[in-house]
């Protein structure tokens, strides 16, 4: 998996609460990604093997909305995401403020 920053925010947003499913607009409010980057990145990861997607099943029409799809790590996911943001983050050269503090969520600021 080539690491960019777009997909270090999407690892970081999942590994946040890995058990916790979320769903497309979610994940753009904790990673500040527009659409078009975001869901080519799920992509990815789901073709990896890394992520699973479920569709919600409500009825549309009682719900007022219609369905959405769920994203949430693998059991390998969780693991090789661990070690890709632990790598990334050895790169980083020591001493050199990072670009933000740790989100209150425990996830880097990417």
């Amino acid at each position: 998996m080539r690491m960019t920053i777009p997909v270090a925010k999407v690892l970081a947003a999942l590994l946040a609460d890995p058990e916790a499913p979320r769903y497309g607009l979610d994940l753009m409010r904790l990673t500040d990604l527009p659409s078009g980057t975001l869901y080519p990145v799920l992509h990815r990861l789901r073709a990896a093997g890394w992520l699973a997607a479920d569709w919600e099943e409500i009825d549309p029409v009682a719900a007022g909305r219609p369905a959405r799809r769920y994203y949430r790590l693998t059991g390998d996911g969780v693991r090789a995401a661990r070690l890709a943001l632990a790598e990334l983050r050895a790169l980083a050269p020591e001493g050199r403020p990072s670009r933000g503090a740790a989100e209150p969520t425990g996830a880097p600021a990417w």
